[in-house]
């Protein structure tokens, strides 16, 4: 019988990048072992490092040699000698956009042992997932400067959202809440951005038509925000436009206790393309190379990873053992208030894996 084989395209990136991908191929591959499959792992530069020295981001032909692949596994991108928009434009924008992987979902929990910056909350009160619209809507590029230097100075950036584009982010949601609780909030602001968000509340409208049976709300974004400080447990999926989905995916690891454990996964539902998973904790320059960074969420993104390549046992034995580290401070990283490093933080993991 042929073992199971799948190639991963790891990008690194920058910063912490390296040491929490380092972290998350180790304990994968542990994963991988007792499971019986394989992971063929393709390295990629791909990175601000990169660009000092070529001045591009990643080389022209990338996007069709990383078709080849059955995932992306990032690590993280951004360093201070480069303008944070030409390493977000030069690589995550192409990447997200060229591949199709127009849904970021982005899985929110409080796990035992980590301290909740909400006062008496509990694991089961906070465990939802943000949709994120990931190609389009407010982060276009469209727009542009005229009349630089001077006193009439002007900019303006347009939004572009689609039926096609806000009806599929829509019906990834309401997918979703079928296998959770049922239930789907819509974030909108359609008091105050005049066009866009009427047109989306209007696609929620027909997206609650085409899913009957999913219980749904809507929230203009600057309430939902502060539901999500008083009212975390009325979340089960929550779908928002490119811009509000960002802001929430931050908010919400927040008030789970660390935005150190939050995982990403840019989606191509259809698989048309290799998906991407990363954590979203960024390249941190103030800790890199210190060796104290948290590799849970890019250990929990693997997971994530394995789970949408179909090794469901995998991705949930992975996700059990990193839950477990959380139980005891001597297996937690600082920012978890633990005296764990990365180093302590993997050995754990390990030592969980079933």
């Amino acid at each position: 019988m042929t073992r199971r084989t799948y190639k991963i395209a790891a990008i690194p990136g920058d910063g912490i990048g390296h040491e929490v991908s380092e972290a998350g191929q180790e304990v994968l591959e542990a994963v991988a072992r007792r499971y019986d499959f394989a992971l063929e792992w393709t390295a990629f530069d791909w990175s601000c490092d990169r660009f000092q020295n070529t001045g591009k981001m990643m080389p022209e032909d990338g996007i069709e040699t990383i078709k080849e692949h059955d995932a992306i596994y990032l690590g993280a991108v951004g360093w201070p000698t480069v303008p944070d928009h030409v390493s977000l434009w030069g690589l995550l924008i192409p990447l997200r956009r060229e591949l199709d992987l127009y849904a970021n979902v982005r899985p929110v929990k409080l796990f035992e042992g980590i301290a909740c910056p909400l006062a008496n909350r509990t694991p089961e009160e906070i465990d939802f997932i943000v949709v994120r619209e990931n190609v389009e809507g407010e982060y276009s590029e469209i727009g542009g400067r005229i009349y630089a230097g001077t006193p009439q100075e002007a900019a303006n950036q347009i939004a572009m959202f689609t039926r096609h584009g806000t009806d599929r982010i829509m019906d990834v949601a309401f997918q979703l809440a079928k296998s959770r609780r049922g239930h789907v909030t819509s974030a909108t602001k359609s008091n105050g951005i005049v066009h866009t968000m009427p047109f989306w509340d209007e696609r929620f409208a027909a997206a609650q038509a085409r899913h009957a049976d999913i219980d749904t709300a809507s929230y203009h974004i600057d309430i939902l925000t502060a539901h999500f400080v008083l009212n975390p447990d009325r979340f089960d999926v929550i779908v928002a436009s490119n811009l509000f989905g960002d802001i929430l995916s931050d908010l919400g690891p927040a008030i789970a206790g660390s935005i150190g454990i939050a995982p990403s996964a840019n989606l191509n539902p259809e698989r048309t393309t290799p998906s991407m998973f990363e954590p979203v904790h960024g390249s941190a320059p103030d800790i890199a190379g210190k060796g104290i960074a948290n590799p849970a969420g890019a250990i929990w993104a693997g997971a994530m990873m394995l789970d949408h390549l179909g090794e469901a046992d995998a991705a949930k034995s992975l996700t059990n053992a990193m839950a477990q580290t959380f139980l005891h401070p001597e297996t937690r990283t600082a920012d978890l208030k633990g005296s764990a490093n990365t180093k302590d933080a993997v050995a754990a993991v390990l030592e969980k894996i079933l």
